[in-house]
């Protein structure tokens, strides 16, 4: 019996070495799933990169795949987490046609229904950007796309972090550090 696919979340912590993106995004194409979206950015702590990946899984699946990531050399650490373990963020550009937009008061009326701001205008376009989870930034786009008004459309990859009091990788530091003390101890 096939298990169910689920939507995850893996954050990948590593030192910032070339190639190590495509040493992960291997890892998704041998087991052939497909990355809904990625973000890499620098974290908390210095040298050490965070990439945030998405996508559709089953749970041995993204066990098995997040098991194959840790094992990378300059990857630190990974973990899965399903949306409800997770406060998560996206944020998206609308470019809107603005002769569009001041014939009809309905787009305006759209943007500040889905609590989106407006960041430019000029006679050509006008540039809504929206911050919020997938299903609200999707929802302002198929609003704005009714009004045939949008002319270009980008979404981020998510960013998001846990909702447990402490991050797992400064466990995991904080561990290895004791292990290096003790270690030095030990040769004296």
């Amino acid at each position: 019996m096939e298990q169910e696919k689920k939507f995850y979340t893996l954050i990948v912590f590593s030192e910032n070495f070339a190639g190590l993106l495509n040493q992960v995004t291997a890892v998704f194409t041998r087991r052939q799933v497909n990355i809904e979206s990625l973000n890499v950015s620098a974290s908390s702590i210095q040298g050490v990169h965070k990439y945030t990946i998405t996508c559709w899984s089953t749970k041995e699946q993204i066990q098995i795949i997040t098991k194959q990531i840790e094992k990378r050399i300059d990857v630190l650490q990974a973990h899965y987490f399903t949306d409800d373990e997770i406060f998560i963020q996206e944020v998206a550009l609308y470019k809107l046609s603005t002769p569009k937009v001041l014939d009809n008061p309905a787009i305006s009326s759209a943007v500040r229904h889905h609590g989106a701001q407006i960041v430019e205008v000029n006679p050509t376009y006008t540039v809504v950007s929206k911050k919020g989870i997938t299903d609200d930034i999707l929802s302002l786009y198929y609003a704005l796309n009714e009004f045939h008004c949008v002319l270009q459309y980008v979404r981020s990859g998510r960013i998001a972090i846990t909702k447990s009091c402490t991050e797992y990788l400064d466990e995991f530091l904080e561990e290895r550090r004791r292990s290096y003390e003790q270690l030095q101890h030990k040769k004296e």
